[in-house]
């Protein structure tokens, strides 16, 4: 359960920030137009959620940790699209894939150690 609630927060990070239906923070300025300072304070909240996500798994996992999770999401995401004989060009499902697959790596770093804890018994402090 703890999983499923930090991975729907980075999707929503992920999602919110781009996503291919033309409804994302980075849609929303690219057409110009609107309240710029609420733009601006969207954008800063954003990137506070980025910053978050992005820190807390190079923290967690470390970056070997970090590009074995993005390796694994990678080929996945790879199988599925051989399995599925998708063409990855210009294809909204893969972005939608794509964008699952970068929330899974951030929400593996939001919870790797947690289960490192309930495995090894080894907590982290920073």
């Amino acid at each position: 359960m703890a999983f499923l609630a930090r991975f729907v927060a980075a999707l929503v990070v992920v999602f919110a920030t781009y996503n291919p239906e033309g409804v994302s923070y980075y849609h929303w300025v690219r057409e110009g137009g609107g309240s710029m300072p609420l733009k601006a304070f969207a954008g800063v909240v954003l990137l506070i959620a980025w910053i978050f996500l992005l820190k807390s798994a190079q923290a967690s996992l470390g970056s070997l940790g970090v590009v074995l999770a993005a390796a694994f999401f990678g080929t996945l995401l790879w199988l599925i699209l051989s399995f599925a004989h998708m063409s990855a060009q210009g294809s909204r499902a893969v972005t939608y894939l794509v964008g699952v697959a970068l929330a899974g790596v951030l929400s593996v770093g939001l919870i790797w150690s947690r289960f490192r804890q309930k495995v090894t018994g080894r907590v982290d402090v920073d």
